[in-house]
């Protein structure tokens, strides 16, 4: 099986979705959600295609935060946190 942006972008997206549902339901996930997403950049970086994962793992998590309703405000917090997140550490 040939691995794509999708296969290989999709996992970490739903590892930082999870922690950020779990937010929403009180659970404290900083420290979680900073591991997560320092642990895909390292593994995404090391592509050959990296440059293409990583701009598809932020437009996700961006996405996903502005899909979120309104009454799921710490939800949409918690995504755009990790974006930011994964953005910066690229840029490092």
């Amino acid at each position: 099986m040939r691995a794509t942006v999708v296969n290989l972008v999709t996992p970490h997206l739903l590892r930082v979705i999870d922690l950020a549902s779990q937010a929403q339901n009180g659970a404290k996930v900083d420290w979680h959600l900073r591991d997560a997403v320092s642990g895909t950049v390292r593994q995404l970086g090391e592509q050959f295609n990296a440059s293409s994962l990583m701009t598809a793992y932020v437009d996700g998590l961006e996405a996903a935060a502005r899909q979120a309703p309104r009454s799921h405000a710490v939800y949409a917090d918690a995504l755009r946190a990790a974006a930011t997140a994964a953005r910066d550490l690229w840029r490092e």
